[in-house]
């Protein structure tokens, strides 16, 4: 297939920053558009960065967001300490405002969608981002991309000097990262990494997968094409 030319959003967070860093160092992508708040302060000859503040109103971005065959949608934020309204808007509201501003402008797109381990494709979970998440997913996967896939990691370990930003996540990390070589053959299932996650997008991408809900165990499996 032709050369990826991807949309990143959420690249100064954990997971958006580590699949930049490989997609950056992948040969298989010819160009990255990143739409940040800040910038990262990565700079690279595939790589145009654009500073937006108002995620809610994209409409001064839209001519940078033409001519991508793939999406890699990162942004997200922790359902602790915020009402299920606000989480339901950032989650729900956010990514499908995205999603159909860059469906017409891109009809051979691509879109990967970043949700999590335990979330809800029935929308029935007694936790409410599982349901939300699960909302959001089902959403993207009615539109008429040419194809999407929806990525449920579980922990997922930060690499290439990558980190988090969530204080609990990194007290978590602080604590296992010493076992995390044990853990991860013990629970592959349960555990990724921010490069692994970045090589399975590009992977389906480029060479499709056999699901449309990668759950942690098919991440870990699409990162080795």
């Amino acid at each position: 297939m032709e050369k990826i030319k991807v949309i990143i959003t959420g690249a100064t967070g954990m997971v958006g920053k580590g699949v930049l860093l490989e997609c950056l160092d992948s040969n298989d992508v010819e160009k990255v558009l990143i739409i940040v708040r800040e910038t990262t302060g990565i700079k690279h000859p595939k790589l145009h960065e654009v500073i937006h503040k108002d995620f809610s109103d994209f409409s001064s971005v839209i001519p940078h967001m033409s001519g991508y065959n793939a999406c890699y949608f990162c942004l997200g934020i922790s359902s602790a300490g915020i009402s299920n309204e606000k989480y339901h808007q950032v989650t729900y509201d956010l990514t499908l405002h995205f999603a159909e501003i860059a469906l017409p402008l891109n009809p051979d797109m691509t879109f990967c969608y970043v949700s999590g381990a335990g979330t809800s494709t029935e929308e029935n979970s007694s936790m409410n981002w599982a349901n939300v998440k699960g909302k959001t997913e089902n959403a993207i996967l009615e539109m008429p991309f040419e194809k999407a896939f929806m990525f449920r990691p579980g922990f997922i370990q930060p690499e290439k000097g990558v980190s988090s930003k969530v204080p609990l996540y990194k007290m978590i990390y602080s604590f296992i990262s010493p076992f995390f070589p044990v853990l991860d053959k013990l629970f592959p299932s349960s555990i990724t990494t921010t490069s692994r996650l970045g090589k399975a997008m590009i992977s389906v991408v480029k060479n499709g997968y056999s699901a449309t809900h990668l759950e942690n165990h098919d991440i870990n499996k699409a990162a080795l094409y």
